[in-house]
Protein backbone atom coordinates (compact mmCIF):
# COMPACT_ATOMS: atom_id res chain seq x y z
CA UNK A 1 0.00 0.00 0.00
CA UNK A 2 1.33 3.75 -0.25
CA UNK A 3 0.68 6.68 1.02
CA UNK A 4 0.74 9.60 -0.62
CA UNK A 5 2.12 12.54 1.87
CA UNK A 6 1.19 16.74 0.83
CA UNK A 7 4.32 18.94 2.67
CA UNK A 8 3.14 22.57 2.18
CA UNK A 9 5.41 25.53 2.69
CA UNK A 10 5.47 27.95 5.34
CA UNK A 11 2.14 30.43 5.31
CA UNK A 12 2.95 33.56 5.38
CA UNK A 13 0.18 36.33 6.30
CA UNK A 14 -3.46 36.43 6.24
CA UNK A 15 -3.33 36.54 2.78
CA UNK A 16 -1.40 33.37 2.54
CA UNK A 17 -3.99 31.71 4.97
CA UNK A 18 -6.86 32.98 3.05
CA UNK A 19 -4.56 31.51 -0.62
CA UNK A 20 -4.42 28.12 1.60
CA UNK A 21 -8.46 28.08 2.28
CA UNK A 22 -9.00 28.28 -1.48
CA UNK A 23 -6.69 25.87 -2.97
CA UNK A 24 -5.68 23.05 -0.62
CA UNK A 25 -8.52 20.14 -1.21
CA UNK A 26 -8.33 20.88 -5.00
CA UNK A 27 -4.72 20.16 -4.61
CA UNK A 28 -5.48 17.08 -2.91
CA UNK A 29 -8.01 15.87 -4.69
CA UNK A 30 -6.28 16.41 -7.95
CA UNK A 31 -3.07 14.62 -6.72
CA UNK A 32 -4.86 11.97 -4.25
CA UNK A 33 -3.37 13.24 -1.11
CA UNK A 34 -3.67 11.07 2.20
CA UNK A 35 -2.24 13.12 4.97
CA UNK A 36 -1.14 16.63 4.67
CA UNK A 37 1.20 18.58 6.80
CA UNK A 38 1.23 22.54 6.71
CA UNK A 39 4.26 24.87 8.28
CA UNK A 40 1.60 27.49 9.80
CA UNK A 41 4.02 29.65 11.95
CA UNK A 42 4.21 32.70 9.76
CA UNK A 43 0.14 33.05 9.61
CA UNK A 44 0.44 36.39 11.23
CA UNK A 45 3.58 37.14 10.10
CA UNK A 46 4.83 35.90 13.48
CA UNK A 47 3.77 33.26 14.73
CA UNK A 48 0.34 32.00 14.40
CA UNK A 49 -3.10 32.81 16.75
CA UNK A 50 -5.68 29.79 17.48
CA UNK A 51 -8.23 30.82 14.81
CA UNK A 52 -5.85 30.40 11.93
CA UNK A 53 -4.66 27.45 13.47
CA UNK A 54 -8.25 26.25 13.10
CA UNK A 55 -8.87 27.33 9.48
CA UNK A 56 -5.77 25.52 8.42
CA UNK A 57 -7.13 22.17 9.74
CA UNK A 58 -10.50 23.45 8.07
CA UNK A 59 -8.56 23.86 4.98
CA UNK A 60 -7.44 19.88 4.93
CA UNK A 61 -4.42 20.39 7.08
CA UNK A 62 -4.21 17.05 9.53
CA UNK A 63 -0.94 18.61 11.05
CA UNK A 64 0.36 21.67 11.55
CA UNK A 65 4.40 22.59 12.01
CA UNK A 66 5.85 25.46 13.50
CA UNK A 67 9.52 26.71 14.00
CA UNK A 68 10.84 29.83 15.68
CA UNK A 69 8.53 31.80 15.60
CA UNK A 70 6.33 29.82 17.81
CA UNK A 71 6.24 31.91 20.67
CA UNK A 72 5.36 35.37 18.85
CA UNK A 73 1.38 35.05 19.46
CA UNK A 74 1.60 33.95 23.27
CA UNK A 75 -2.49 33.11 22.70
CA UNK A 76 -1.41 29.72 21.01
CA UNK A 77 0.27 28.56 24.23
CA UNK A 78 -2.87 26.86 25.54
CA UNK A 79 -3.56 25.29 22.27
CA UNK A 80 -0.07 23.80 22.11
CA UNK A 81 -1.08 22.00 25.14
CA UNK A 82 -4.02 20.82 24.33
CA UNK A 83 -4.59 19.89 20.46
CA UNK A 84 -2.01 17.10 19.23
CA UNK A 85 -2.28 17.49 15.89
CA UNK A 86 -0.29 21.30 16.63
CA UNK A 87 3.23 20.83 16.48
CA UNK A 88 6.11 22.57 17.76
CA UNK A 89 9.74 22.07 17.55
CA UNK A 90 10.83 18.84 19.70
CA UNK A 91 14.37 20.30 20.40
CA UNK A 92 12.93 23.32 22.11
CA UNK A 93 13.80 23.50 25.90
CA UNK A 94 11.74 20.72 27.43
CA UNK A 95 9.66 22.53 29.88
CA UNK A 96 8.03 24.57 27.82
CA UNK A 97 4.94 23.90 26.54
CA UNK A 98 3.57 21.90 23.43
CA UNK A 99 4.64 18.55 22.07
CA UNK A 100 7.06 18.29 19.18
CA UNK A 101 6.22 15.15 17.51
CA UNK A 102 3.05 12.76 16.99
CA UNK A 103 1.57 9.50 15.73
CA UNK A 104 -1.09 9.89 13.65
CA UNK A 105 -3.33 7.16 11.94
CA UNK A 106 -3.76 6.85 8.55
CA UNK A 107 -4.97 4.62 5.86
CA UNK A 108 -1.41 2.82 5.51
CA UNK A 109 -0.90 2.31 9.72
CA UNK A 110 0.81 5.40 11.91
CA UNK A 111 2.63 8.05 10.95
CA UNK A 112 5.01 9.82 13.04
CA UNK A 113 5.89 13.57 12.52
CA UNK A 114 8.69 14.99 13.78
CA UNK A 115 9.02 19.06 13.63
CA UNK A 116 12.35 20.00 14.64
CA UNK A 117 14.35 23.50 14.54
CA UNK A 118 17.63 24.16 13.39
CA UNK A 119 20.42 25.73 15.27
CA UNK A 120 22.99 27.60 12.52
CA UNK A 121 22.19 31.19 12.48
CA UNK A 122 18.96 30.96 14.68
CA UNK A 123 18.45 33.84 17.56
CA UNK A 124 18.86 31.07 20.14
CA UNK A 125 20.42 27.75 21.22
CA UNK A 126 17.79 24.64 21.01
CA UNK A 127 19.01 21.05 21.75
CA UNK A 128 21.00 19.44 19.13
CA UNK A 129 18.68 18.58 16.79
CA UNK A 130 20.76 15.08 15.70
CA UNK A 131 21.27 14.17 18.96
CA UNK A 132 17.17 14.39 19.80
CA UNK A 133 16.33 12.92 17.00
CA UNK A 134 18.78 9.60 17.59
CA UNK A 135 17.05 9.37 21.06
CA UNK A 136 13.77 9.62 19.39
CA UNK A 137 14.85 6.57 16.56
CA UNK A 138 16.11 4.16 19.25
CA UNK A 139 11.74 4.05 20.28
CA UNK A 140 10.39 3.87 16.96
CA UNK A 141 6.37 3.91 17.48
CA UNK A 142 6.08 3.64 13.63
CA UNK A 143 7.36 2.64 10.61
CA UNK A 144 6.97 5.93 8.71
CA UNK A 145 8.25 9.06 9.95
CA UNK A 146 8.10 12.81 8.82
CA UNK A 147 10.32 15.12 9.49
CA UNK A 148 9.88 19.15 9.12
CA UNK A 149 13.21 20.55 9.55
CA UNK A 150 13.10 24.32 10.09
CA UNK A 151 16.16 26.12 9.56
CA UNK A 152 18.48 27.97 8.24
CA UNK A 153 21.45 26.96 6.60
CA UNK A 154 20.84 24.72 3.65
CA UNK A 155 23.95 22.33 4.61
CA UNK A 156 22.36 22.13 7.95
CA UNK A 157 19.08 20.73 6.09
CA UNK A 158 21.11 18.44 3.58
CA UNK A 159 22.77 16.99 6.94
CA UNK A 160 19.71 15.93 8.23
CA UNK A 161 18.36 14.41 5.06
CA UNK A 162 21.33 11.81 4.47
CA UNK A 163 21.44 11.48 8.34
CA UNK A 164 17.76 10.11 8.44
CA UNK A 165 18.14 8.25 4.88
CA UNK A 166 16.78 5.05 4.84
CA UNK A 167 15.27 5.58 8.43
CA UNK A 168 12.50 8.49 7.14
CA UNK A 169 9.94 7.96 4.91
CA UNK A 170 10.50 11.67 4.29
CA UNK A 171 12.43 14.73 5.10
CA UNK A 172 12.02 18.56 3.85
CA UNK A 173 13.22 21.81 5.20
CA UNK A 174 11.42 25.02 6.05
CA UNK A 175 11.77 28.54 7.48
CA UNK A 176 13.84 29.71 4.09
CA UNK A 177 10.59 30.68 1.86
CA UNK A 178 12.67 30.15 -1.13
CA UNK A 179 11.54 27.07 -2.85
CA UNK A 180 14.92 24.83 -3.72
CA UNK A 181 14.73 22.43 -7.08
CA UNK A 182 16.33 19.47 -5.47
CA UNK A 183 13.27 17.20 -4.76
CA UNK A 184 14.66 13.69 -4.99
CA UNK A 185 14.84 10.58 -3.16
CA UNK A 186 18.24 10.00 -1.68
CA UNK A 187 20.58 6.83 -2.20
CA UNK A 188 18.68 5.02 1.09
CA UNK A 189 15.43 5.26 -0.15
CA UNK A 190 14.20 8.85 2.10
CA UNK A 191 11.93 11.69 0.26
CA UNK A 192 14.09 15.18 0.98
CA UNK A 193 13.62 18.70 -0.12
CA UNK A 194 15.66 21.25 0.97
CA UNK A 195 13.41 24.13 1.04
CA UNK A 196 9.28 23.70 0.22
CA UNK A 197 8.80 27.49 -0.07
CA UNK A 198 6.43 29.40 1.34
CA UNK A 199 2.70 29.61 0.64
CA UNK A 200 2.07 33.84 0.44
CA UNK A 201 2.47 36.86 -1.64
CA UNK A 202 4.23 35.92 -4.95
CA UNK A 203 5.86 40.29 -5.30
CA UNK A 204 7.31 40.09 -2.01
CA UNK A 205 10.57 39.10 -0.47
CA UNK A 206 9.81 36.23 1.66
CA UNK A 207 6.25 37.46 2.19
CA UNK A 208 7.23 41.03 2.80
CA UNK A 209 6.47 44.28 1.07
CA UNK A 210 10.02 44.31 -1.08
CA UNK A 211 10.44 48.32 -0.06
CA UNK A 212 10.37 47.10 3.65
CA UNK A 213 12.98 44.52 3.14
CA UNK A 214 14.98 46.86 0.91
CA UNK A 215 15.23 49.73 3.51
CA UNK A 216 16.00 46.84 6.40
CA UNK A 217 19.04 45.74 4.40
CA UNK A 218 20.01 49.53 3.86
CA UNK A 219 19.84 50.28 7.23
CA UNK A 220 17.36 52.85 6.87
CA UNK A 221 14.82 53.40 9.82
CA UNK A 222 11.96 50.76 9.39
CA UNK A 223 8.23 50.10 10.05
CA UNK A 224 6.91 46.81 11.44
CA UNK A 225 7.11 44.52 8.70
CA UNK A 226 3.48 44.15 6.36
CA UNK A 227 2.70 41.80 3.92
CA UNK A 228 2.92 42.75 0.29
CA UNK A 229 -0.41 42.83 -1.54
CA UNK A 230 -1.01 41.22 -5.09
CA UNK A 231 -1.23 37.41 -6.22
CA UNK A 232 -0.28 34.48 -4.27
CA UNK A 233 1.15 30.98 -4.63
CA UNK A 234 1.54 27.64 -2.80
CA UNK A 235 4.60 25.80 -2.57
CA UNK A 236 4.52 22.11 -1.45
CA UNK A 237 5.97 18.86 -2.45
CA UNK A 238 4.19 15.49 -2.71
CA UNK A 239 5.84 12.14 -1.54
CA UNK A 240 4.71 8.55 -1.78
CA UNK A 241 5.28 6.49 0.58
CA UNK A 242 5.44 2.60 0.70
CA UNK A 243 3.79 1.34 3.80
CA UNK A 244 5.63 -1.68 3.40
CA UNK A 245 9.07 0.04 4.16
CA UNK A 246 8.39 3.22 5.39
CA UNK A 247 10.38 4.64 2.25
CA UNK A 248 9.81 6.82 -0.62
CA UNK A 249 9.03 6.15 -4.16
CA UNK A 250 7.80 9.42 -5.76
CA UNK A 251 8.58 12.92 -4.51
CA UNK A 252 7.82 15.87 -6.71
CA UNK A 253 7.12 19.33 -6.39
CA UNK A 254 3.25 20.26 -6.97
CA UNK A 255 3.08 24.28 -6.84
CA UNK A 256 0.07 26.47 -7.36
CA UNK A 257 0.36 30.03 -8.50
CA UNK A 258 -1.84 32.52 -9.35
Amino acid sequence: MELNVLAVGDVVAPSGLDYLVRHLRALKRLHGVDFCVVNGENASMVGLTPAQAETMFDAGADVVTLGNHTWNRREIVPVLNDCRYLLRPANFAPQLPGRGYGVFETKAGPVTVLNLIGRCDMPFGPDNPFLLTEKLLKTPETKLLLVDFHAEATSEKLAMGYYLDGRAGAVWGTHTHVPTADCQILPGGTGYVTDLGMTGPVRSVLGVKPEQSIANFRGDLTSRFEAAPGPCKLEACLFTLDAATGLCTRAERVDVHD
